[in-house]
């Protein structure tokens, strides 16, 4: 990457093949105006599209993207789109690529960004998964897109809403234990009765794990927890959201 936005994103630090590329944004690098500020390239929060475009061009420049990515219509759904071939806007949750040169990308701002490949590097993919997402099925749909074996499948989990911020009700809760016992470990009691603090990186990774995906990486930042380096809807609003992109070159 180039430019000095490249020093706050995150490049993950997991065991991909050296021709797979990823990279995570931060809120910084940009030229959108408060409470967008800064590198905002989501053009549904309401912010300036003339600062959304120039912000894209930005990501395109900094992290030599191949190409421009394929944006999401997100609906916090389990629908999970071959990159090379969908329009952009398609309404979908995840994206994948086994085609050198497309890029993966899906928007967050508390909900969790999962990347993944397989030790091959033949395939990739990104996920959105918020709690809707996760107890929804897209990290199972995510997986089942790949012609790996979960075993050589890698997982990388980038910045979302922390345990200690994220409250929720009895019902979400239930959505998960439908779904595995194991589940229960994600949960604490919050201070307000009848109400739960939910781990999402450890939502994801029991996911994982139950579907035989064991090699997991990333970082347990929270968004809602440091405003100055990330965006959280559920702390501001009205804000921009970070993006985590994904894609294959040809080995060398």
């Amino acid at each position: 990457m180039t430019g000095s936005a490249a020093d706050d994103w995150i490049i993950p630090d997991w065991p991909a093949p050296a021709f797979i590329h990823a990279v995570s944004t931060t809120r910084n690098g940009g030229v959108s105006a408060a409470p967008w500020d800064s590198m905002n390239p989501a053009s549904h929060t309401g912010d300036d599209p003339e600062h959304v475009s120039t912000n894209r061009r930005i990501l395109c420049h900094t992290a030599a993207l191949p190409a421009p990515p394929l944006w999401l219509t997100q609906v916090h759904g389990a629908s999970v789109v071959d990159a090379t071939t969908a329009p952009q806007a398609v309404r979908a949750d995840g994206s994948f690529s086994r085609a050198p040169g497309v890029v993966c990308a899906v928007m967050t701002a508390d909900c969790l960004p999962l990347l993944l490949c397989d030790r091959a590097g033949y395939q990739v993919a990104a996920l959105h998964a918020g709690w809707r997402g996760l107890a929804g099925g897209v990290v199972e749909a995510g997986v089942a897109c790949f012609q790996a074996r979960p075993a050589d499948i890698l997982a990388w989990l980038g910045p979302c809403i922390g345990p200690q911020a994220f409250e929720v009700g009895e019902e979400v809760r239930q959505a998960f234990l439908a779904k595995s016992a194991a589940m229960e470990d994600a949960f604490r009691p919050s201070a307000n009765r009848g109400r739960w603090l939910a781990d999402m990186h450890q939502l994801a990774r029991l996911t994982l794990a139950r579907l035989g995906v064991v090699s997991v990486y990333g970082r347990d930042d929270c968004t809602y927890s440091c405003p100055e380096r990330y965006f959280s809807y559920r702390r501001d609003g009205v804000c921009g959201r970070m993006v985590s992109l994904i894609w294959k070159t040809r080995p060398e």
